[in-house]
């Protein structure tokens, strides 16, 4: 016996409806799967009394409202879920692209991955070297250019050049001529104070974009270096990598025959590299200084090279050292000679002398250039022809990543002790980079093979990250200082003409803020933080008790993880043994 609650359709009252035997119900689910029209003439001829026919009707009824409204409860869960699946496809599929979009856009990304199949990532490690510093001097281009020279041109676009001056297209070479007079040196820029929709000071604007930017720079190098070395010296374990390569680096997601041809070749070039030894430390109005600069710069490295096949080391790595050491004490020589010149002699000579160290840094950064794509010839494609024509016992020559990379490290030294006399040599910087970069990559598919000994790439990228800073950016940074603390600007041009010295600008603001109340914690800082010797003492002990700090827990961390290591090799030894 079967109970059904109903609502009468004729007086709309509750009821009840009982289904007495199981052919009632077996019929009443027969009529629910008709169509309204069949069913009601599935009624009619039924052989019962009309009290029975209106019994079957109203139970009918029920059971189709509630099949009808079941069906729209699920219909609406189902439709929910549809949307709720569909846009959650959506959204991962949105972000998948946007994920392949930023692959695609990123620059180089295809070349780097065919240097990487093809040479391993010792060489690959000198192309993200390069595109590293190019993304260094973007941003310093973007910080003086945004606030130094984008003010200075809104005030005045039009730059004062004599009449009897004119664009020769020399000056592209030389830097000097109609360069001179323009925003591309110090002496271009103005001393006033800019007047608009507020009043712009040139001088502090000069003097604390150039030393932010210094300081910037410090701290992203320190933090790159430190981070570098903990994720390639103090965690890596090199006795795990070439089997950690080779049974979890493998990219599943690469389905393009030719990405899995470069992968293939990638990661066999990174287990040989693990396999074998780590070999990484393998005047004004003439060019002449310059073109003697390169020369050095490009002849001496390769007169070290061959004194270097005669000179027995224990290994090879002492070698490639030997090597390192002597171009940078040869590069660090060059750059003292030169700043010494500069500031003691140009300094003294010259008017507007600060325009000219900037025109004979450019000058330097344009000759450079030029010898080093003289060095591409020379040095990869002229032993490429002997070694396969004339010579066949040298063979193919390889890419000599400590020398292309110590270079490159010259070129941005040079770029960062421009920064004060030419706020916009990061732009030529940027430029000769981005040449060098394909320069470098045909020379190297053209006339270089595979490396036979290769150094782990990562740590590498340390040890480049580290000769840049030290010596090469503190000294840069040095000289910088010194010329901003100690040399008396010139009087004639620049935004600091008339001062004893450039940090003096800081002094006359200070001046200036006597006059504004609320400023007498700026004062008070100055006068007693700044100024004072002590704080620079306190700071220095400071500084040097973290980096002992943090020198003894990476000490205790390189510990716990040889111990924690060595008792997984233990677990597993006995384990094996069970």
């Amino acid at each position: 016996m079967v109970f059904v609650t109903c609502k009468d359709t004729v007086t709309g009252r509750a009821c009840c409806v009982v289904l007495c035997t199981t052919e009632e119900q077996n019929l009443v689910k027969e009529l629910v799967g008709l169509s309204t029209r069949d069913r009601i003439r599935a009624i009619r001829g039924l052989s019962m009394s009309f009290k029975e026919k209106k019994h079957i009707r109203l139970v009918l009824s029920h059971y189709v409202s509630l099949i009808i409204k079941q069906y729209n409860t699920n219909n609406q869960v189902l439709i929910q879920w549809s949307c709720f699946k569909l846009f959650s496809q959506s959204f991962r599929r949105c972000g998948y692209s946007i994920k392949s979009a930023r692959q695609t856009l990123k620059l180089w990304q295809s070349i780097m991955k065919e240097i990487g199949g093809r040479f391993g990532t010792s060489v690959l490690s000198y192309f993200v070297f390069l595109k590293w510093l190019l993304m260094f001097n973007i941003f310093s281009f973007l910080v003086n250019f945004g606030f130094i020279t984008i003010p200075l041109l809104v005030y005045d676009p039009s730059p004062n050049i004599p009449p009897n001056v004119s664009f020769t297209g020399l000056e592209m070479l030389t830097g000097a001529g109609y360069f001179t007079y323009t925003i591309m040196y110090y002496g271009g820029y103005s001393n006033e104070t800019l007047v608009g929709l507020v009043k712009y000071d040139m001088k502090l604007a000069y003097f604390f974009t150039i030393a932010v930017y210094m300081v910037l720079c410090g701290i992203a190098l320190i933090f790159s270096m430190a981070s570098s070395f903990k994720k390639n010296y103090v965690l890596a374990d090199p006795t795990s990598n070439s089997a950690w390569q080779l049974l979890s680096s493998w990219d599943f997601s690469i389905t393009n025959e030719r990405a899995v041809r470069q992968r293939k070749n990638n990661l066999r070039v990174q287990i040989q590299a693990d396999a074998a030894n780590w070999s990484l430390l393998q005047e004004a109005e003439t060019l002449l200084v310059p073109f003697v600069v390169s020369l050095m710069n490009l002849v001496v490295p390769l007169l070290y090279s061959l004194f270097n096949k005669f000179e027995h080391y224990s290994s090879h790595r002492r070698q490639i050292y030997a090597l390192v050491v002597r171009n940078i004490l040869l590069k660090m020589s060059i750059l003292a000679v030169l700043c010494y010149y500069w500031m003691n002699v140009v300094a003294k000579k010259f008017s507007c002398w600060e325009s000219v160290v900037g025109q004979a840094l450019y000058r330097l950064v344009i000759v450079d250039f030029l010898f080093l794509m003289l060095g591409s010839f020379f040095g990869e494609f002229l032993s490429n022809v002997i070694g396969t024509r004339l010579i066949p016992r040298l063979g193919v020559p390889e890419f000599d990543v400590a020398r292309n990379v110590l270079e490159l490290i010259y070129a941005q030294s040079l770029a960062w002790i421009g920064i004060y006399f030419s706020p916009l040599l990061p732009a030529i910087q940027i430029l000769k980079l981005f040449i060098l970069f394909y320069l470098k990559k045909v020379s190297l598919t053209q006339n270089c093979q595979p490396p036979r000994r290769t150094a782990r790439a990562a740590q590498m990228q340390t040890i480049f990250i580290a000769l840049l800073f030290f010596p090469f950016f503190v000294g840069s940074l040095s000289i910088v200082a010194y010329t901003a603390w100690r040399l008396t600007p010139s009087e004639q041009c620049g935004p600091f003409r008339g001062l004893n010295s450039t940090f003096s600008v800081v002094g006359v603001w200070m001046d200036d803020l006597h006059e504004i109340p609320g400023s007498q914690w700026v004062i008070w800082i100055y006068e007693n933080i700044i100024k004072s010797e002590i704080f620079y003492f306190l700071m220095t002990l400071i500084i040097m008790a973290i980096i002992y700090i943090f020198w003894q827990v990476t000490q205790g961390r390189k510990e716990l993880i040889g111990l924690l290591r060595q008792q997984i090799v233990n677990v597993s030894v006995l384990y094996m043994c069970l």
